[in-house]
C-alpha cells in the first residue's frame, strides 16, 4: 500500500479510471481528488501527485498547487505529449515519472508504460500501477510515443475491428444483432486467451489449424495489407502525440 495521500488532479475519463482501480484494489492510503471545482491546495503528506488532466491545459491547472505540493513529492503524469523537462521546470525540485496507462486500469486489468529518470521515483510508480495493470519499463523517454500507440491507442483499434468484422458478418447474411453480439463476444474470447500468458503466435495457432477456415480468414487478412494498416494506425498516433508535444508553450 501506498503510505500518506496520493493527489490526484483531473477526474476525466483516464483520471475517474484509476481512482476507480486503486479503490477496487485498496492499494492507496489516502486518495485525494482535485477537479477544476475544488481549491487548489495538496494536503501536507502528499507523496504524489498524478497529473491527468487534458495536455493543453495542464500549466494553467499545475500552477496553483506549486505552493502547497510538498518538495518531497513524486510528479506522475498521465498525459500525452507533454515533456517530463516541462512538467520539471514548472514544478521545479522533485522527481518526474511519465506513465501511460489504458482505462482497463478501473478493473485493475490494464497495461502501463513507465519511464523516468529517476529510479525511485520510478519505484514509487510501480507501487502505484503495479495493483492495476501489467508494468512495462521503457528505456527512453521518447518512446513514449510509440508506447501511446501501441497500448494506450490500441483497444480503439481492437474495437474499430470488431466493428469491421461485425459489418462483414452483416454483408454475409447475419442480423446486425447476432453479427455485432458474436464480433464482441469474439473479443471477450481473445482476451481471455491473452490473459493466460501464451504467445500471441501460440493462441493464433490453437486457433488456425492448416488449410482451415481460420487460417484462410488470416491469409485473406495479410493479402488485403493488415500490417500495413497496422503499421499506419501506430505511425499516425505517434506522430498526432508528436504534434501534441510541439503544441506546448515552452
Amino acid at each position: 500500500m501506498v503510505p500518506g495521500t496520493v493527489t490526484l488532479l483531473g477526474h476525466g475519463r483516464l483520471g475517474s479510471a484509476l481512482a476507480e482501480g486503486w479503490g477496487l484494489t485498496g492499494s492507496l492510503e489516502r486518495l485525494a481528488i482535485l477537479t477544476r471545482d475544488d481549491t487548489p491546495v495538496c494536503a501536507g503528506d502528499t507523496r504524489v501527485l498524478v497529473i491527468a488532466v487534458k495536455p493543453a491545459g495542464w500549466r494553467a491547472a499545475v500552477a496553483p498547487l506549486a505552493a502547497t505540493l510538498p518538495s518531497t513529492a513524486v510528479i506522475v503524469s498521465v498525459m500525452a505529449g507533454v515533456r517530463a523537462a516541462d512538467l520539471a521546470s514548472a514544478l521545479p525540485g522533485r522527481a518526474v515519472v511519465r506513465v501511460m496507462p489504458t482505462t482497463a486500469v478501473a478493473q485493475g486489468r490494464g497495461v502501463a508504460a513507465l519511464w523516468s529518470a529517476d529510479a525511485s521515483a520510478l519505484a514509487m510508480a510501480h507501487s502505484l500501477f503495479d495493483p492495476i495493470a501489467d508494468t512495462v519499463d521503457l528505456d527512453e523517454e521518447a518512446l513514449i510515443d510509440a508506447a501511446t500507440a501501441v497500448a494506450g491507442s490500441a483497444p480503439a483499434f481492437f474495437y474499430a475491428l470488431a466493428q469491421a468484422l461485425a459489418a462483414a458478418g452483416v454483408e454475409a447474411g447475419l442480423t446486425p444483432d447476432a453479427a455485432a453480439r458474436l464480433a464482441r463476444g469474439a473479443l471477450r474470447s481473445a482476451g481471455a486467451g491473452a490473459e493466460t500468458g501464451v504467445t500471441v503466435d501460440a493462441l493464433i495457432a490453437r486457433i488456425a489449424s492448416p488449410g482451415g477456415t481460420t487460417r484462410a480468414g488470416l491469409d485473406a487478412f495479410q493479402a488485403a495489407g493488415l500490417g500495413a494498416a497496422a503499421n499506419a494506425a501506430v505511425r499516425a498516433a505517434v506522430a498526432r502525440t508528436k504534434a501534441l508535444a510541439g503544441d506546448q508553450p515552452a
